[in-house]
């Protein structure tokens, strides 16, 4: 790998010492498989990814999830549908690259597919915005969820940024209300809609493209309304308490699925996604076909109920009682203050 974690440096220096084991034994005509220094590290290997991996914290998937070789969304559609077609412009404003979409197959199926997309090098990630959309990306996205709709095609939404863009030329054609109008709209589609964040999962960048009747997240991505390091530095104004957020926000896709605020966690390779994509996305795509089968079979109406009553049962709350009730409870207080004086 070219780019690394500091908790992955372990793994790595056993894969490098593997490699030229591995490498000098071929030179010596000793086949890989009976030489015991190789089986050695072999097991020394497994064991650390196991040790590792099993047991990351909420920091550490955070990092993960942003990893320089994570497979993003271009990369899952490659790997996962087949006849992509990429449809560009909002029809309002411009193109804008770091929300990408179109129509493609899936096994058959004809889905709309969109997804959020990051850029590999500096070149690439300022032609994507860093992976972070404008207004007119939200609008793109809804004018193709709109086009799915009419033609009573199923969408899929692949979520990785990191929050949308708040730069002031967004806040001029205006951000919020763009993605106000995607969480009201995404709402009445008469379509199954899927989402899967595989990365990143930041604030209403997100959500704009995230109110689905089936939220997917694979095991090391992260969803939150902000950054561990956004949550550090408004609470303990320390951004290097990013570690400390992030286990206070709850949002790795084990917490997730506990508050219900996800439907499925997607199992990620032993060390991630990052290192092997094809599996990643074969992962992926099962639980995409298998959630959509299940939701084909619910007429226009039952999807609209659903993922409203889905989004509307999110936090927990307690109603107040009325004035009346309010004045009895303070009656009924007083009256045992005083019992219990006179006792």
């Amino acid at each position: 790998m070219k780019y690394s974690l500091d908790f992955e440096k372990p793994v790595l220096e056993l894969q490098k010492k593997l490699s030229e084991l591995k490498s000098q034994a071929a030179e010596a005509g000793i086949s890989a498989a009976v030489n015991e220094n190789i089986l050695k590290i072999e097991k020394k290997l497994q064991k650390a990814r196991e040790n590792i991996y099993n047991r990351l914290t909420a920091w550490q998937r955070v990092q993960i999830a942003r990893h320089h070789q994570r497979p993003y969304t271009m990369d899952y559609i490659k790997r996962i549908f087949i006849d992509f077609v990429e449809l560009h412009g909002d029809r309002r404003f411009s193109d804008d690259h770091a929300m990408v979409g179109g129509f493609a197959m899936l096994d058959g199926q004809k889905v709309m597919v969109i997804g959020t997309q990051k850029g590999r090098d500096t070149r690439e990630n300022i032609y994507r915005n860093f992976g972070c959309a404008h207004p007119e990306g939200y609008r793109k996205a809804l004018r193709l969820m709109r086009l799915a709709d009419k033609f009573s095609v199923p969408i899929v939404t692949l979520i990785d940024t990191a929050g949308a863009y708040p730069g002031v030329g967004a806040e001029e054609r205006h951000i919020a209300e763009s993605i106000a109008v995607n969480l009201r709209e995404m709402l009445l589609l008469r379509v199954p809609i899927i989402s899967a964040v595989i990365g990143e999962g930041g604030s209403g960048g997100a959500l704009g493209i995230g109110v689905a009747n089936r939220v997917l997240i694979l095991e090391n991505a992260y969803y939150s309304v902000i950054s561990p390091e956004g949550c550090a530095a408004i609470l303990w104004k320390d951004r290097s308490a990013a570690s400390k957020a992030a286990e206070a926000l709850k949002i790795t896709a084990g917490d997730l699925l506990k508050y219900g605020l996800v439907d499925e966690v997607v199992k990620e390779p032993l060390c991630g996604a990052h290192t092997d994509h094809q599996e990643a996305a074969m992962r992926l795509k099962s639980a995409i076909q298998i959630n959509l089968a299940e939701l084909m079979k619910l007429s226009e109406d039952e999807l609209i109920a659903e993922r409203y009553r889905k989004f509307r049962s999110f936090g927990n709350f307690k109603e107040l009682p009325d004035e009346d009730s309010m004045e009895e409870m303070r009656s009924e207080s007083i009256e045992e203050s005083e019992k219990i004086k006179k006792q």
